[in-house]
């Protein structure tokens, strides 16, 4: 079977068949992990480029919330 050309450009892809509860389940794991990291960086900041940090913090934490609550309609945990 012939392979399929890719692009050379493409690093990263997502797998076409994966469920929504598992592209719902990673966003949420990647923007927690976003999250994270910012308030460890913005600790070792001061001034003006901590603020930055924080205000990418609150929008990834937007990120969190709302990835979490679509996670809860679509894939809610039993109990």
């Amino acid at each position: 079977m012939p392979q399929a050309k890719s692009d050379s450009t493409t690093l990263f892809t997502v797998a076409p068949d994966a469920s929504n509860e598992t592209l719902i389940t990673n966003s949420y794991e990647t923007f927690t992990s976003v999250s994270t990291l910012l308030l460890d960086l913005s600790e070792d900041l001061s001034g003006k480029h901590r603020d930055i940090a924080l205000a990418i913090h609150q929008l990834s934490e937007l990120g969190v919330l709302l990835t979490a609550k679509l996670l809860d309609r679509e894939a809610p945990c039993p109990g």
